[in-house]
């Protein structure tokens, strides 16, 4: 297991499809290399971005494999267990073997709409069987599940097992809440690419990002030079993104950030039903984006 010795900046990663809708090999090994020499401090594999919800349990593992490969134990790695059975999350923590990763990124329970007490319940649950130490995901948008502040700081205190939280309600007073009561062992990442500048400057210690799979050395670079106190910096950075990760995330994730990375020629723009890939009209914003980015 390689520990996360700094935060920074990580990526969700996509799992690249080749023009028939399978895994693609090559695609992961580029866009890991890209990674990689774009100054990313951790990955992040098999969240929502990398479209896991459509992916067979063998292809799960396959491009698992092909991204420990490509890594070659450069990076840390988190991986992305989490779901609403509670049981089944444990079974395959359980199952997991956890050599090759650092940490897991477990999402807030989705569907269910849990009481606060269940979102503690279903967490602590996880806390308890996990090998590896725990980052919670809140992302209500898409789970309409929101661990409020208080719960995440009652699983923050309850184990030091418990090492961050995704922060992706994009409420910047339950962050500020969730700032000013954690222990010193827990961190706030930002899960919204364009609060991370603001959240920053609040005190959180990097983020788990989309854009920065794209936009590497820039992200990166404006994630560290806010950690390192020279906002005015990070926020010139914050600014020439600010255009092109509103775009990325305008028909929906990954559709986006696939378009982009294809004009980079490190994939294919497919997607899996029912996502479906970027419009024309949204993929001609997104090289314009990209240009003025200076990123191709």
């Amino acid at each position: 297991m390689k520990k996360i010795e700094k935060w920074g900046t990580g990526v969700a990663l996509v799992t690249p499809f080749t023009q028939s809708g399978l895994p693609d090999r090559g695609g992961v090994f580029k866009l890991v290399d890209h990674c990689i020499q774009g100054g990313i401090d951790f990955l992040v594999a098999m969240g929502t971005t990398a479209e896991s919800a459509t992916l067979t349990k063998s292809e799960r593992e396959e491009v698992l494999s092909w991204i420990i490969e490509a890594n070659a134990g450069k990076l840390p790695i988190v991986l992305g267990v989490g779901g609403n059975n509670t049981a089944a999350v444990i079974e395959e923590l359980v199952q997991l073997n956890p050599a090759p990763f650092s940490a897991i990124l477990s999402v807030a329970p989705y569907y269910n709409k849990p009481s606060q007490e269940g979102i503690y319940q279903h967490f602590k649950a996880i806390i308890d069987c996990s090998p590896l130490p725990i980052i919670l995901y809140n992302v209500p948008g898409r789970t309409v599940s929101n661990i409020n502040a208080d719960t995440c700081l009652r699983l923050a205190h309850y184990s030091e097992k418990v090492i961050a939280v995704k922060e992706a309600s994009g409420n910047l007073t339950q962050i500020s809440r969730i700032l000013a009561g954690k222990p010193t062992h827990f961190q706030v990442l930002s899960g919204d690419d364009n609060l991370t500048f603001p959240m920053l400057c609040m005190g959180a210690q990097g983020v788990i990002s989309v854009s920065g799979q794209l936009a590497c050395q820039a992200f990166s670079t404006m994630v560290r030079e806010a950690r390192e106190g020279n906002l005015d910096a990070a926020r010139i950075i914050h600014f020439q993104l600010f255009e092109l990760t509103e775009l990325l995330f305008a028909e929906g994730n990954p559709s986006g950030v696939k378009s982009a990375l294809s004009q980079l020629g490190l994939m294919t723009p497919k997607v899996r039903l029912p996502l479906v890939e970027a419009t024309d009209s949204l993929s001609a914003q997104l090289i314009a984006a990209m240009r003025s980015a200076n990123l191709i």
